[in-house]
């Protein structure tokens, strides 16, 4: 029997904080509307249409309560989260497993940056660290951290959001330092902004293999409506599917269906301007698994908004649904579980790498070799993370051998010295979304 199964991914991002002049700034950013006094005044006629402009009822949207009302300090987070961990709230409606709400938090790390005029968390780890450890004082919270990152803007803004993943190294130092001082890699991935192009989309291919990022609409018209979107600026997936399925994306073309190796979901924003879900469109997953079909309703949120109220409108959504769909179940999911569930592929056998170090020798110089023990890695090649002894953090190609499940890399000339290497890491997912770690520190390396 098919089943809905919802993937709650909260971007991850700590506090946020704008003030009056900002919120006009944004205004005359995304809808080009010029010379208003950034006034409460003002804003509240913008808020209830009284100004006769182009797109008010957009406007409007953008500036309704919900989404001015920011956590801007992460007291007011921790608040939220507090209320969030509660059993009245995670169980106001279980699911036909008798499951209480589920979130997916996909953090990001605010680096390489050189403004911050919304107070963003700054640093490597920081917000992965906060709900690291605020999840470890629930040990019996189903939830998850994912990932989740923003390229990097041409003036380092912290607040704006490019379209380049790879044009700076930040990424790789990021994904490094994940695994060297937090024993940790993705498994599934949100892009900043919704936004991918042809080079995050290749980077995902070789490493991650759940992507929920879709935010494609059957009428993409209300885009053109505001400029960060217009185009296909940001969050372009005007091509991709919006039937509730997963797909895996073809090489050239993220949007559409192929022969790539990771499966991509979608995911809809919660009472937002731009591409929010619906009765219309909670109706449209439960009317898919009545017709056989699985559907994997994403929903898309913010942890800088009040989450509690955009659960509860999703809750009575879900209500309505299976008030008209009686007997369709649903399922509060982990997103790995999630896309396991919902693809149909299954658990398989987990994967495990062996990472082992050889000394130089007269006839050759020093080198690792990573062997898969067991299942098989997603992508051609694990990641490889190397810590320098003066603390740089880089990411490197493996060198491949014949049967494609051994790989090695050897410190010489045209790599670096064994005698820099603080610590050596290694990670790698497998198609399933099992995951493998493993590290070598200077002291092993004799």
């Amino acid at each position: 029997m098919a089943k809905v199964y919802i993937v709650h991914s909260i971007d991850t991002e700590g506090p946020l904080y704008e003030p009056l002049d900002a919120t006009f700034q944004r205004l005359e950013d995304l809808f080009e509307v010029r010379g208003l006094e950034p006034t409460r005044e003002n804003l509240g006629k913008l808020q209830r249409q009284e100004l006769a402009i182009p797109n008010a009822g957009k406007i409007a949207e953008a500036l309704n309560g919900h989404l001015l009302n920011y956590n801007d300090t992460w007291d007011k987070i921790d608040t939220l989260l507090t209320e969030l961990m509660t059993d009245e709230f995670r169980r106001d409606l279980t699911d036909s497993r008798d499951r209480g709400w589920v979130f997916n938090w996909h953090c990001l790390d605010h680096i390489g940056f050189k403004t911050n005029p919304r107070r963003r968390a700054m640093g490597f780890h920081v917000v992965f660290d906060h709900y690291r450890e605020f999840l470890s004082e629930y040990p019996d919270c189903p939830d998850a951290i994912h990932w989740h990152f923003h390229p990097i803007s041409t003036y380092r803004e912290a607040h704006r959001c490019a379209t380049h993943y790879l044009r700076t190294p930040e990424i790789y130092e990021h994904l490094a330092r994940r695994i060297i001082e937090r024993d940790w890699f993705p498994a599934v991935f949100r892009a900043g902004f919704q936004t991918e192009r042809p080079d995050i989309h290749l980077f995902l291919e070789q490493f991650i293999p759940f992507d929920i990022s879709n935010m494609a609409m059957d009428d993409n018209t209300e885009l053109d409506l505001s400029t960060d979107f217009r185009n296909g600026r940001s969050g372009d997936w005007r091509k991709a599917p919006a039937d509730w399925s997963v797909y895996h994306p073809s090489h050239d073309d993220y949007q559409i269906s192929g022969n790539c190796r990771r499966w991509i979901g979608r995911a809809l924003n919660v009472m937002n301007r731009i591409a929010s879900i619906d009765q219309r469109e909670m109706n449209k997953a439960f009317s898919r698994a009545a017709a056989g079909k699985n559907a994997l309703v994403g929903i898309a949120s913010h942890d800088f908004r009040d989450l509690s109220a955009e659960v509860d409108f999703i809750r009575n959504l879900i209500r309505q649904s299976t008030s008209k769909y009686p007997d369709v179940e649903f399922e509060f999911c982990e997103a790995v579980e999630g896309f396991q569930k919902a693809a149909k592929i299954g658990l398989g056998e987990p994967l495990q790498l062996e990472l082992i170090f050889h000394p130089g020798s007269a006839q050759d110089v020093p080198f690792i070799e990573i062997k898969t023990k067991s299942g098989l890695v997603f992508g051609p090649q694990p990641f490889l993370a190397i810590q320098t002894k003066s603390n740089v953090f880089l990411h490197d190609n493996l060198d491949f051998s014949q049967d494609g499940t051994t790989w090695f890399y050897a410190f010489h000339g045209d790599t670096l010295p064994l005698e820099d290497v603080a610590c050596i890491g290694v990670a790698a997912n497998d198609a399933f979304g099992h995951q493998s770690i493993r590290k070598i520190h200077a002291e092993e390396l004799q």
